[in-house]
């Protein structure tokens, strides 16, 4: 049976580089599970296997949408699937590397059909969401599914609507269209290959002081001119939002490195807050990947 070697691990740990030293070792390619790294325009502040890295290896995901396209966990999946088919015709390992959880668990043990959504509920959510704000969406979250609270970027409004969306829907909490039974057994046992999962992991000091570190390193490769021309590629505007005044980023951009520069470049805040803010909320996601992948594994 092909395998699939996944490495997982927080971000900042280092698994780029591990994933380069195996994919030699086995004469493999590499697949990015990063739902940032898919977008060309983000390679510095989603910290994209450079040029070199990828001329040295054959990448896959990386670099492949443009900011104002939307890609899914479920047609990740859908693609990737089709990729390693293709792949372990001619590979008996590949290797897999990259932060997004959703990602790494819709190919290794597949999602349950999560419903659509009506328009109608979609306008109720955000048109409460535009009424009330922030803190009341994340209490709806809290107490309507504590799993995903637990794990979901709690900063996110989109992600947040997404899932009181679906519990609004269907009845069920969010959390349980990717919890398995025996339906993601049966879905494991037919994807056609195994999986060997690899844990990155350092002393929370230590990775919490390479986080930082890279950060820094980010801002010195250029991050605040790839943020400026994605939100003015995107048609966001730099000047202070009016008082009252609600805006929801595209998912694209609306991540950690870059929803934090916004507010910078609206001149409401200092480059030196919105630094800290990016090492902060790279700290905090790094918690939410160790707590997924303790949970799945």
């Amino acid at each position: 049976m092909p395998t699939l070697v996944v490495i997982l691990g927080p971000t900042g740990v280092g698994k780029t580089e591990l994933s380069l030293q195996l994919a030699e070792e086995y004469g493999c390619p590499i697949v990015s599970a990063d739902s940032r790294q898919i977008y060309r325009a983000l390679p510095i502040g989603t910290a994209a296997p450079t040029a070199e890295e990828q001329a040295r290896i054959q990448h896959y995901f990386v670099g492949i949408k443009n900011l104002d396209e939307t890609y899914s966990a479920g047609q990740y999946a859908r693609d990737c699937r089709r990729l390693l088919t293709e792949l372990f015709t001619t590979h008996e390992r590949v290797v897999m590397v990259g932060g997004s959880m959703m990602y790494i668990d819709a190919v290794c043990k597949g999602l349950d059909d999560i419903p659509d959504v009506p328009e109608s509920i979609r306008h109720e959510v955000r048109a409460q969401y535009e009424a009330q704000g922030l803190e009341w969406l994340q209490e709806q979250v809290k107490h309507r599914d504590p799993a995903y609270w637990a794990e979901v970027d709690q900063q996110n409004p989109q992600r947040l609507m997404h899932c009181l969306e679906i519990c609004r829907v269907s009845g069920k909490l969010y959390s349980s269209f990717r919890r398995g039974g025996e339906e993601a057994m049966r879905r494991e046992a037919e994807r056609g290959f195994d999986v060997e999962y690899i844990m990155v992991e350092r002393p929370r000091a230590e990775l919490y002081e390479r986080i930082n570190y890279r950060v820094h390193k980010m801002v010195e490769a250029g991050l605040l001119d790839e943020a400026r021309q994605a939100f003015e590629q995107l048609g966001i505007s730099l000047q202070p939002l009016k008082e009252g005044e609600k805006e929801l980023l595209p998912n694209s951009i609306n991540t950690v490195g870059y929803k934090e520069l916004l507010p910078y470049f609206r001149g409401e805040y200092s480059l030196e807050r919105a630094i800290e803010l990016i090492q902060q909320n790279s700290r905090h996601y790094a918690k939410r990947q160790i707590t997924w992948w303790r949970r799945g594994m």
